[in-house]
């Protein structure tokens, strides 16, 4: 695997590799690697003839009161996970590499609307952070492809309404959600959590699971689904951002005709904001 840390360079690189007509697939991450990362890799062989990822702690999806100089970053660790798993090429700038004018861009992305509700609504400008920075990142590899997990739900939205109003030429492909064998989804900041708190997290799916028994048993009442949930997490210890029950295609609230549901969950637990999500198609 070859690491490239400016723009040029890895133009150069992909430049070769597209004349030769290969299909190229993209992994977009922030580093701090896992198994879960590791799938949308695996996936990407299979999906491409050349595998390109790219780690950049993007600063322009972090608020002010956010998490962003003590994130995680592990490179020469996650440099092994990735050439172990059949990546081609790693892309790894630094912030004035992708925002020469600071940290942030004067040129922005917004998908309107959806970036507005549910992990939109408690992250202002969240969205147009990772739309702008997905943006940037497919102009400089030109992807025929890009793998991004299940697991980010209302971000993959975001990601397939910017690249159909665009026209861009790239494939978004969803990978399911990496799970532990106690069923918490694997994440990053799953770093942040204690022992006690690893354990306690597992209510999380947990209680998706819960909320998708009641829809499919027939409740129809997902308001009061929502709040039990709520109250449910709360009990073990957790702080409640949202618990919401949407349509999967628009994540809007859905009619009592909506079939194809999706429950998705954000709360806190000690340092670690936690998200989640479950689909449920009903007959």
């Amino acid at each position: 695997m070859k690491t490239f840390h400016t723009v040029a360079e890895l133009r150069t690189a992909l430049k070769s590799e597209r004349l030769q007509d290969k299909r190229i697939a993209f992994v977009p991450t922030m580093g701090n690697l896992h198994e879960g990362h590791m799938e949308l890799i695996r996936r990407a062989r299979k999906e491409g003839d050349v595998v390109v990822s790219s780690i950049f702690v993007n600063p322009m999806q972090f608020s002010a009161n956010e998490d962003l100089e003590r994130y995680p970053r592990t490179l020469k660790e996650d440099q092994a996970l990735l050439e172990s798993n059949g990546c081609d090429f790693l892309f790894a700038p630094s912030a004035s590499e992708m925002y020469p004018d600071g940290k942030r861009s004067q040129t922005q992305i917004e998908v309107t609307g959806l970036s507005d509700i549910l992990c939109g609504a408690t992250r202002p400008g969240h969205f147009v952070g990772v739309a702008t920075v997905v943006t940037k990142l497919f102009n400089i590899v030109m992807p025929d492809c890009a793998i991004f997990g299940n697991k980010d739900y209302q971000q993959l939205k975001v990601i397939e309404d910017m690249v159909r109003d665009l026209s861009s030429n790239v494939e978004i492909i969803g990978v399911d959600i990496a799970r532990a064998e106690s069923g918490l989804a694997l994440s990053s900041r799953n770093g942040y959590l204690t022992e006690a708190e690893r354990n306690t997290a597992t209510t999380l799916y947990q209680t998706l699971l819960w909320a998708k028994q009641q829809i499919l048993e027939g409740h129809v009442s997902y308001a009061d689904i929502c709040e039990q949930a709520q109250q449910k997490l709360e009990a073990v210890g957790f702080k409640r951002d949202y618990f919401e029950i949407r349509a999967q295609h628009d994540l809007l609230t859905p009619s009592e005709k909506e079939k194809r549901l999706v429950i998705l969950v954000a709360a806190y637990l000690g340092k670690a904001r936690l998200i989640d999500n479950l689909t449920v198609d009903l007959p």
